[in-house]
């Protein structure tokens, strides 16, 4: 299905909260009728709308890039389960490496991307409530802009821990322009509170149209719910029931099922159907997903699009982790080894790794390279084995929960978890997480939450600190953060550096 959100609108608010009252006024004495503020803006149903639309635009912006590598690689080399033969890119081997600075870009752009959707939804927050506007309209895009705004939050606090705390729109002359460092216990209680408003805002369960639903308000709540009770905060099982409340709300709406195949993970024509809660959202030829390039192998010449970068793919130590038969490894399911020439399509080429094929449109790369395949930001496998892993840590394995993990399981033509202890489940489920939600961008989240690493080798689970990397280096305390980028502790002295950097 088509999403209906528009990406080419183009309605950038993310400087208002910087531009406002310096505009050519300060120095003509007159008017500019071009500078747009946020008191001339807010005045329509329409410029609501288009004020939240805004909000999603930086859901895109860590997602993108070529041969100095992408964003949102940062998380998957802070695995220590990918490999990569982009030489040149040297924020991604820094991370991979176990050396990474205050200097790495990839950290910079999720710091800038998050503050501006913040900066965005702080002005929709504050201003969409003064508009005359049908009042269910009103609620349900504030409810948009609530949940953003979370998300973003929830990004930061587990990337980076204690940062900037600000819920109201700034200027250049207010307070909060060189904000100090909100503590973590402080930033979770404003994202929960973001989540439970947007849940009473009258958002539609599941609509299709690649906005934010009620199930995906519900399903991000049952996240932080889970990290909640982890790593930092350590609340126990209060929050797990709480993850498995929300989760199970998911579940028994019956609104979402997993896909029959895995090839409808990265089909276009599923955009924000079946599976997929909640995804970035692309338009071929309009404003197309670019990570198309850094999921081809390097310069093997099989893809339409110029630029083939190998800049990442799987550590064959994590392949060999799957259990035997798991389909999840078969050829072109999640993973893929061989392709055709793009000279010959009759010619196959063996690639020399396991690239992503979850990632893979195919469309784009036998033809158009020009990709709509959107980002998975939510889909309903993790809600399923967030529910069965806060229910075990409460109630142990129930029928519920095995039922859950099973339906994973069963896709991937492995025979049903059973008979197992409370200690047995839980790691059988994390290991479910690892090989199902890989190189999502959920896997370094969970080892922070718990303070694990995933053995590859005896296929267990040891303590985050002192967890070796297959390919060598080990964990320090500082890799549970990191770092905060220098220009930002250069721009405000009231910043102060994570430990270790």
């Amino acid at each position: 299905m088509k999403n209906i959100i528009k990406t080419r609108i183009q309605v950038v608010l993310m400087g208002f909260s910087l531009i406002i009252g310096v505009g050519c006024s300060d120095f003509l004495e007159e008017t500019d009728p071009s500078n747009i503020t946020a008191d001339s803006y807010f005045k329509t149903a329409e410029h609501a709308e288009t004020s939240v639309y805004s909000i999603y635009s930086n859901l895109r912006s860590v997602r993108g890039g070529s041969y100095g590598g992408s964003p949102w690689l940062m998380l998957e080399f802070a695995t220590g389960l990918a490999d990569s033969d982009l030489g040149q890119a040297d924020n991604s081997n820094i991370i991979r490496n176990l050396t990474n600075t205050s200097d790495n870009a990839y950290g910079k752009s999720y710091w800038d991307s998050s503050f501006q959707g913040i900066a965005n939804a702080n002005l929709a927050i504050a201003n969409i409530p003064d508009i005359a506007m049908d009042e269910g309209q009103k609620n349900q895009l504030l409810g948009e802009a609530r949940f953003l705004r979370a998300y973003y939050y929830y990004n930061l606090v587990r990337i980076f821990g204690s940062v900037p705390l600000i819920t109201d729109p700034i200027d250049l002359s207010s307070e909060n322009l060189y904000a100090t460092q909100e503590t973590v216990e402080n930033i979770y209680a404003v994202i929960v509170e973001d989540l439970t408003t947007a849940e009473a805002s009258g958002l539609p369960f599941n609509d299709g149209t690649g906005k934010v639903t009620l199930g995906a308000v519900k399903s991000l709540l049952s996240s932080v719910y889970l990290t909640m009770a982890g790593n930092p905060l350590q609340l126990g099982n209060e929050y797990y029931q709480k993850a498995a409340d929300k989760a199970k709300e998911v579940i028994d709406s019956a609104e979402y099922s997993l896909f029959p195949t895995y090839a409808d993970l990265h089909d276009p024509e599923q955009n924000n159907t079946g599976e997929n809660i909640f995804m970035v959202q692309y338009e071929a030829f309009v404003d197309p997903s670019d990570w198309q390039p850094l999921v081809i192998p390097y310069n093997m010449n099989i893809s339409a699009y110029s630029e083939q970068t190998g800049a990442i793919y799987a550590n064959l130590d994590f392949i060999n982790s799957y259990d035997e038969g798991d389909k999840r490894i078969a050829e072109k399911e999640f993973y893929y080894t061989t392709y055709t020439s793009k000279f010959d399509r009759d010619e196959t080429i063996v690639l020399g790794g396991y690239f992503l094929y979850k990632h893979f449109d195919i469309v784009a790369n036998l033809d158009t390279a020009s990709s709509d395949l959107n980002w998975d930001l939510i889909r309903y496998a993790e809600v399923l084995l967030i529910y069965a892993e806060a229910s075990n840590e409460v109630s142990g394995p129930t029928a519920a929960a095995y039922d859950a993990v099973n339906g994973i399981r069963t896709r991937a033509e492995l025979p049903d978890l059973a008979g197992l202890s409370k200690d047995q489940f839980r790691e059988a489920i994390w290991k479910e997480k690892w090989h199902e939600l890989s190189y999502e961008n959920v896997t370094w989240f969970d080892m922070v939450r718990l303070k694990k690493g995933f053995n590859v080798t005896t296929g267990t689970f040891e303590d985050f600190v002192g967890h070796q990397f297959a390919y060598g280096p080990t964990l320090t305390e500082r890799e549970l953060l990191f770092p905060i980028p220098t220009d930002e502790l250069r721009n405000n002295e009231n910043l102060v550096q994570n430990a270790g950097y």
